[in-house]
């Protein structure tokens, strides 16, 4: 990715983006956004990076962790370290039966209406929610120089392909509007330079991870993880 410089305005950025306390309050150490957990090795270069509180970034690990073994285990179609599509969700269901048993317990017979029976996984949506969120935050500090410190008015995810024709062009069809983002903000770059930018979408690495930013009535963060998943977090006015 383009390493691009922030000049958005400092008094934005006077607490830590997870728990609003203030900066001298915490220890901190960088945080990747997106997560690295979500991406695939080799890593994009010049990934981006954001200062946050030490104990609020060690509290996601876990269910970043369950996310990206989530997604390689639907992809995959099973939760069999061999047949993962992620060499680390591998590397985790390796090391944790509890979490291959939790996993295989969300997979779910569902029939359609020919009468054939297919599978499905039941995410847990409290733990997909929880990092969705946090990289949005992540997404809106890093972009737009903005910490969203409440929470959000309204989390959105499904799976891409069960969207129809009509919601599916409303979601891919990114609109930043007439206006442009703040002057310094790292979005402003990206917009005039086209920076990482594939119609309206910022992409991380591609067919796993990209994302788009929409800024008009509030902030939106939208993000597709693997080609697989889709999600919108929303902060109102």
């Amino acid at each position: 990715m383009k390493a691009i410089n922030d000049y958005s305005d400092e008094r934005n950025k006077g607490s830590w983006v997870h728990c609003g306390c203030a900066l001298l309050d915490e220890e901190s150490n960088g945080d990747h956004v997106p997560s690295r957990t979500l991406l695939l090795d080799p890593y994009p270069e010049n990934l981006s990076l954001i200062s946050v509180c030490s104990t609020c970034n060690q509290s996601f690990s876990l269910d970043e962790e369950y996310l990206s073994v989530f997604l390689s285990v639907v992809l995959s179609g099973s939760v069999e370290p061999n047949k993962q599509v992620n060499p680390e969700a591998r590397r985790a269901l390796l090391h944790s039966s509890a979490l291959r048993e939790r996993l295989e317990k969300s997979r779910r017979a569902v029939i359609d209406d020919e009468g054939v029976t297919g599978l499905a996984w039941e995410p847990e949506i409290e733990r997909v929610t929880q990092v969705l969120v946090k990289n949005a935050r992540g997404h809106a500090l890093y972009e737009l120089g903005e910490p969203m410190l409440d929470a959000p008015s309204d989390v959105w995810f499904a799976p891409l392909f069960m969207l129809d024709d009509k919601e599916r062009e409303a979601f891919e069809g990114v609109d930043n509007g007439s206006l442009y983002p703040e002057v310094g903000s790292r979005l402003l770059s990206r917009v005039v330079m086209g920076h990482d930018l594939s119609n309206g979408w910022i992409i991380v690495q591609p067919n796993v991870y990209r994302f788009a930013v929409q800024y008009l009535g509030g902030t939106e963060i939208w993000m597709v993880l693997h080609e697989y998943l889709a999600a919108r977090v929303s902060w109102d006015v």
